[in-house]
């Protein structure tokens, strides 16, 4: 029965991730806040789909916002949270915020991995700003 139907932690987080796919960013984070008041707070994979659909519409400082969101949760972001969030930066250019990302993360002792290297880059590259990269 479809209206007894109550969408869990896998269904949110299958759906956000739909979203972003297709750019749907503002979807993905109404989906997001539907979550929090009826299935509870999300989990990492979640706000990786959530930042991954901001990175796709080129909404860096929500990505930014979800990362925070996250972090006052004690949500603590993982290797692939912050690489999604530094390419979510990346994308639109602002590569001191990438920078600021990565150096949050190696305070937290999150070790970066080759996505997160690369996307730090990157961001550099795309705003010619390589003696930074």
């Amino acid at each position: 029965q479809v209206a007894d139907f109550v969408p869990d932690v896998i269904s949110y987080n299958n759906a956000i991730g739909a979203c972003g796919k297709i750019g749907e960013w503002r979807t993905a984070l109404d989906l997001l806040a539907t979550m929090r008041m009826y299935s509870g707070l999300p989990i990492a994979i979640t706000y990786v789909a959530a930042i991954s659909a901001c990175r796709k519409g080129k909404q860096w400082q929500r990505a930014l916002d979800l990362l925070s969101m996250m972090k006052a949760e004690s949500t603590f972001p993982n290797v692939i949270v912050y690489s999604s969030a530094i390419s979510a930066c990346e994308v639109s250019g602002q590569w001191l915020q990438a920078l600021s990302l990565f150096d949050s993360m190696q305070k937290t002792s999150t070790l970066p991995n080759l996505i997160t290297y690369n996307a730090t880059i990157s961001a550099c590259g795309r705003s010619a700003e390589w003696e930074h990269a």
